[in-house]
């Protein structure tokens, strides 16, 4: 069995949640302390956390440190407070479908307890943040499992490149992306890893690095604009990335740049997998056309790392995600297995419909 990840992406402190501070890594390890439902929806929305699962996990416990929040004895306006505080939390990141469906579990909890004390919704709401925060370390690891047999055919060690961060920090631990990583370097199966920086934010450079680093798994930083080049001269074995939401037929939204990564190892012949948990596919959607895509500020574009680099004069477009189409992935990697194409019906097989 892998060992654990060494990084601890959140922890529950029994009355408010630590978060490590993603924006300071990989030159300082800091934690922010939420004990406010608005200070975890702002942690969500500023960064603090991201990665799909990760920020499925920190709204469900946003969720439960709301309960904890309310003092007052009345049951109705319990379940008002209760209501306002997850669509507060909804609001938060909109491309991401793991927060919706953490919050979508918390609320189907605050249903079913309606008709209990307020102290015992209290703690049905933590103990389900609790559940959802185990679940998907289990999920991760079963991703890394399953990700050993999407690579059985490769010969040798193997170089990756891989894209953002899909890593334990994305996650509540382990991760996805990097975790099938973390399971081949177990099992003796990687040569090294290539980071894309992943601009604006760097994900690649500030935190996959720094992940790959604690766990002493072989890699080096490339400019995202090198990957193409890279690939063309024999350098990438396969590409691995993760997922913020899958549409049913396989079109998966992740940050962006993937989409032309996707294009390049299309023509170049390499595998193209997606890691994601079944929580990131949205059956209600039937194509990427319909996953929204968030836009961010202009500021992020402007600055790196708190460093002016163009005016505030010159206008800029910061789209977060793009959409990778179905016919550009090789395959699927989820905790019950590895989903090939046809996707449309092989994603619908696995959700019974």
């Amino acid at each position: 069995m892998e060992p654990e990840s060494k990084v601890q992406t959140l922890i529950w402190e029994g009355k408010s949640l630590k978060l490590i501070d993603q924006r300071k890594l990989p030159f300082a390890v800091e934690y922010v302390v939420c004990d406010t439902y608005e200070k975890v929806g702002i942690a969500i929305k500023e960064m603090v956390v991201r990665g799909a699962p990760a920020i499925g996990v920190t709204a469900a416990y946003g969720a439960a440190i709301a309960g904890i929040q309310y003092t007052g004895s009345s049951k109705r306006d319990f379940i008002k407070y209760m209501e306002k505080a997850i669509k507060f939390l909804s609001s938060s990141r909109p491309t991401a479908v793991n927060l919706f469906w953490a919050l979508k579990r918390m609320r189907e909890v605050l249903n079913k307890s309606k008709n209990l004390e307020i102290e015992i919704i209290r703690q049905n709401l933590i103990q389900e943040a609790k559940k959802i925060e185990i679940e998907d370390i289990s999920i991760n690891r079963k991703i890394g499992e399953n990700g050993l047999e999407a690579f059985k055919d490769f010969k040798g060690n193997i170089k990756i490149l891989t894209h953002c961060n899909a890593g334990a920090l994305a996650t509540a631990g382990y991760g996805t992306a990097l975790g099938v990583v973390r399971s081949l370097a177990a099992a003796g199966k990687i040569r090294y890893v290539i980071v894309d920086e992943t601009r604006p934010y760097l994900q690649g450079a500030r935190l996959t690095a720094w992940e790959l680093e604690q766990e002493k798994i072989p890699f080096f930083i490339i400019t995202d604009s090198a990957a193409a080049y890279m690939m063309s001269i024999g350098e990438v074995d396969s590409v691995i990335v993760g997922a913020d939401r899958i549409a049913s037929n396989g079109d998966s939204a992740n940050k962006v740049g993937t989409l032309s990564i996707s294009i390049s190892a299309l023509y170049y012949r390499i595998p193209f997998f997606i890691a994601a948990p079944l929580s990131t596919i949205d059956m209600s959607i039937e194509n990427g056309q319909q996953i929204p895509i968030e836009e961010r500020g202009e500021k992020e574009v402007r600055e790196v790392m708190g460093t002016k680099i163009i005016s505030d004069k010159i206008p800029v477009r910061n789209p977060a995600f793009d959409v990778t189409p179905a016919k550009n992935i090789s395959a699927i990697i989820t905790e019950k297995g590895v989903i090939k194409p046809p996707y449309k019906e092989n994603i619908a097989q696995i959700f019974g419909k």
